[in-house]
């Protein structure tokens, strides 16, 4: 029996007709994942997972991650949820470790910025949606780099960029403290290609609003380069906007593609569950 998916825009996004137990038995779990690659963005509506099945389908389509990857002030790494399931919520009740950072997620981006293998998937489910707002966008960065011409594609290539926490959470956190700040700056200073070439052999640009600046490059030059690519990787014809159903499940392809919520109201205490699958190849630069 083949898949039935649904495109959502002709460049990223489907929907995939599956039943909750076909999706369990991981039957189709190599038709999925190249579904995820293909297409950037698969969402399934009227699942409502448990966290529970949430954590089994994700085992099927990859490593779950358990522990976290990311940092605290303290030094200690902060744990991925409670047996893979992480609560994202702005509440720093339902979620200590993360509360704090997740405004970074209203701007552009690909999760791992700071892992020389980041993850390869994410898979996300509605527990409480916001009364207005939140949406998730998603775009597609292997499609932003196939359309550009052969020597900017040449040219970018060539190019590593420097990405750091702090780029990534001050442009939405502009009232931060210098305490706030400080938290941001202990956490490492990772250089990336811009272009990463995939197993594969598709290539996609690395972009996120971690993207600090690139090297040798002006800082004024290379704020003027990073800001045009990411217009043009987040034109309309490159993105999907979920509009978000309680009992939906969306996966993405954190490796071709970024995402980011829309403004919503936080009163309404907002939260999400989310798996992460555990990367699967480094960001790898194109050969010379």
């Amino acid at each position: 029996m083949a898949l039935e998916t649904v495109d959502l825009t002709p460049v990223i996004g489907s929907q995939l007709l599956i039943d909750k137990a076909d999706l369990l038995s991981g039957r189709f779990r190599d038709e999925i994942r190249a579904l995820l690659v293909r297409r950037g963005a698969v969402v399934v509506r009227g699942l409502h997972p448990s966290d529970e099945e949430l954590r089994a389908i994700a085992a099927t389509l990859g490593d779950v991650r358990v522990g976290g990857a990311k940092r605290g002030a303290d030094g200690k790494t902060l744990n991925e949820g409670d047996g893979g399931i992480l609560k994202v919520s702005l509440d720093p009740d339902v979620n200590p470790d993360y509360a704090r950072f997740l405004p970074g997620n209203h701007l552009w981006h690909m999760d791992g910025h700071y892992e020389t293998t980041p993850p390869f998937a994410t898979l996300f489910t509605p527990y409480r949606m916001a009364n207005q707002g939140g949406d998730t966008l998603f775009a597609s960065t292997y499609a932003a780099f196939e359309d550009l011409p052969k020597d900017e594609q040449d040219y970018y290539s060539t190019l590593r960029v420097v990405h750091t926490m702090q780029a990534a959470l001050f442009p939405a956190m502009r009232t931060c403290t210098p305490e706030e700040f400080a938290v941001w700056c202990s956490y490492p200073v990772v250089t990336h290609p811009l272009v990463w070439h995939h197993k594969s052999g598709r290539k996609s640009l690395v972009l996120s609003t971690s993207a600090s600046h690139i090297e040798g490059m002006h800082f004024a030059e290379s704020h003027d380069l990073l800001e045009s690519l990411m217009r043009h990787a987040t034109q309309d014809k490159y993105v999907y906007r979920h509009q978000w159903q309680m009992g939906d499940l969306a996966m993405w392809d954190n490796t071709g593609a970024m995402h980011r919520v829309m403004p919503y109201d936080t009163a309404s205490r907002r939260e999400y569950h989310r798996c992460t699958l555990n990367g699967e190849e480094p960001i790898t630069p194109v050969a010379a």
